[in-house]
């Protein structure tokens, strides 16, 4: 049996940043340490624990079964030990310099980034953000370690362990030229299946599902053009005869600067819900409650 009065408190911390960095060197520039001395204190946890902890690859260190097993619950109480030591000190955004990391697809970043940049110029001048999507580890693990602070999107993998909150609700549109062929007049079934168009993979986001339904409908599309991602599409359609299926928002944001037209969808899809979501570890932090308070303010609908 490990009793606490075995451990060196400091250990676990060395521990947390090991499985959330995998690199010893990245570890050992956040605590002020040599690298010698953060592999010898990986070595005293080891003999403690009875386990390996770690494993070196081409990659990094990846975690054994053992310390992803313990990941969490030493997560978990050492930020609770932080949050209680430190229970007079309130997060002051007009004087922190907290840099934020948010889960959010290129659509998501086309329309609240430029908003939540506006805003914290003015009102939280010395906090930065940063955006992640595919970061070669689960956004489950990333969140859980403390990594990603917030999730904006159609996410149901981040169920157990998460909440989540309603922002508002995506609606799909057809986008085309204004001077298409198609511009003019109701978008039928049976124009849509003459058209030409893109089809937006966006492997990994909701919009999977978009594209799903519209093969399953039965609905006949001609594929000219597959991106993996929207943020060329609008320019794309802007020069050609395509025809995109993308979110409202994107519609919107886009139209008026390039000439563009968006029409009804002619296939029933449903509209997506985008949530936003933080690990339960990280629901009484007080810089994560304020940042996701402030994307409430901002984007909620």
């Amino acid at each position: 049996m490990v009793r606490l009065q075995d451990i060196d408190l400091n250990l676990l911390i060395v521990f947390q940043l090991m499985y959330r960095e995998r690199k010893t060197g990245a570890v050992a520039e956040q605590l002020g340490l040599s690298q010698p001395a953060v592999s010898n204190a990986l070595a005293r946890l080891r003999k403690v624990l009875n386990d390996e902890l770690f494993e070196r690859t081409a990659r990094g260190m990846r975690p054994t079964p053992y310390a992803d097993n313990i990941a969490e619950s030493v997560g978990y109480a050492l930020s609770t030990l932080q949050d209680g030591l430190n229970f007079e000190e309130r997060f002051d955004p007009a004087k922190s310099d907290r840099t934020f990391c948010i889960s959010m697809t290129d659509l998501g970043e086309m329309y609240l980034l430029p908003r939540l940049i506006s805003y914290l110029a003015q009102h939280a001048p010395q906090i930065s953000i940063s955006t992640v999507r595919d970061t070669g580890r689960s956004l489950n693990e990333e969140m859980g370690a403390g990594a990603v602070d917030l999730a904006v999107g159609l996410l149901p993998q981040l169920e157990a362990g998460f909440y989540q909150r309603r922002l508002f609700d995506q609606d799909y549109v057809c986008l085309m030229r204004r001077d298409h062929p198609l511009a003019q007049g109701e978008l039928t079934l049976e124009r849509f299946s003459e058209a030409q168009h893109i089809v937006i993979e966006a492997r990994g986001t909701g919009h999977g599902r978009i594209e799903e339904l519209l093969k399953r409908s039965g609905v006949n599309r001609i594929v000219r053009l597959k991106l993996p991602n929207f943020m060329s599409a609008p320019y794309i359609v802007a020069e050609t005869d395509l025809v995109a299926t993308v979110t409202e928002k994107l519609a919107l944001q886009t139209a008026d600067k390039l000439g563009l037209v968006a029409h009804p969808h002619p296939v029933e899809l449903p509209s997506a819900q985008i949530n936003l979501f933080w690990h339960r570890r990280f629901h009484q932090d007080t810089g994560n409650i304020w940042l996701r308070n402030l994307l409430f303010q901002l984007f909620s609908e």
